[in-house]
């Protein structure tokens, strides 16, 4: 599945529910509500390649959608029957997915926990970047998260930008020690 190349991206329009005008639209069932009055004040960056280290093909799609087949790889035996998702993802070339609607809650960051408030799926947007711990992220995906993160933090009240390892320390590394944090937080005072 190819999505839209970065040039043609409007990150400026967030409609009602959180859907991003210009990404390729592909639902989630595994999302839900959440709780009533919950602010939008977190950004959890991960990465995710599946198999793991390859890049470019419709797994990480599959997986998101519930229509991954178990059997095709051996490493899917270790995540058979899991229902994950995220709000975007990002792939190697750029071209962004969107899979939830910022309004509803993407499950993606299972047992976390930041500043002292447990469950961070409640309020945060998940980004995955195409990559994995051990290599770089492209200047492409950089040139589409950060206008993303701009639309995200000027539609909702948000706080932080932080790595899944920030909000499960030890049981996640991601997005690795890759990922250029400088360019998302400024640079250092």
């Amino acid at each position: 599945m190819t999505a839209p190349p970065p040039s043609t991206l409007d990150a400026h329009a967030l409609d009602v529910n959180g859907w991003l005008a210009g990404a390729l639209r592909i639902p989630s069932p595994n999302c839900d509500a959440r709780p009533q009055g919950t602010a939008i004040e977190l950004v959890v960056l991960h990465n995710i390649s599946l198999p793991p280290g390859e890049f470019g093909g419709d797994a990480v799609v599959e997986l998101f959608t519930n229509r991954l087949d178990w059997d095709a790889h051996p490493y899917y035996q270790g995540i058979r029957g899991l229902k994950v998702s995220a709000h975007f993802f990002i792939r190697r070339d750029g071209s962004l997915i969107q899979f939830v609607p910022c309004a509803l809650r993407a499950w993606h960051a299972g047992a976390s926990r930041w500043e002292g408030r447990e469950r961070c799926n409640d309020f945060s947007i998940g980004i995955e970047l195409e990559g994995t711990d051990e290599v770089p992220f492209t200047e492409a995906q950089y040139a589409t998260l950060l206008p993303l993160l701009a639309t995200l933090k000027a539609a909702y009240p948000i706080r932080a930008v932080v790595g899944h390892s920030d909000i499960a320390p030890g049981r996640k590394t991601d997005p690795g020690p890759h990922f250029a944090w400088h360019r998302v937080n400024g640079p250092a005072a």
